[in-house]
């Protein structure tokens, strides 16, 4: 049967300080039903707000629906993210995302489990690699 989850059904939370650096809300976070493996939710980054590099076993997909921000992958170039890009990122791959320094962003950002896992988090992304 079809299940709708009301926007107000549960609070918002702080990105913890060990996966994130400034200010981050996460919204609506959402875990598939078996046999679905899906899980995800709606991530506001303040200004100068961003993830601490990260990989995902089965990739990643965000959509960003508001402001500005950045994606990075290990060795590449920082990218300018925009409300309606979509930015993939394949599994394994080294990342982060998040605010411009000056111009917060939200997006939704989706992956599926493997073995129960989503997301693999490694070190904080330093102020030098971000360019602030």
């Amino acid at each position: 049967m079809m299940k709708v989850t009301r926007s107000n059904a549960q609070a918002s939370r702080k990105g913890p300080a060990e996966y994130f650096t400034g200010a981050v809300r996460i919204d609506a976070p959402f875990q598939g039903t078996e046999p679905a493996h899906v899980s995800g939710a709606t991530v506001t980054f303040e200004p100068g707000a961003r993830t601490a590099w990260h990989t995902h076993p089965l990739g990643q997909t965000i959509i960003v629906t508001a402001g500005f921000g950045w994606a990075q992958t290990e060795g590449g170039a920082r990218e300018e993210i925009r409300p309606g890009d979509v930015v993939w990122f394949p599994p394994g791959e080294k990342h982060w995302h998040g605010a411009s320094a000056t111009i917060g962003m939200t997006h939704i950002a989706i992956a599926e489990t493997l073995d129960g896992k989503a997301v693999d988090w490694l070190e904080q992304v330093s102020d030098e690699q971000y360019g602030s």
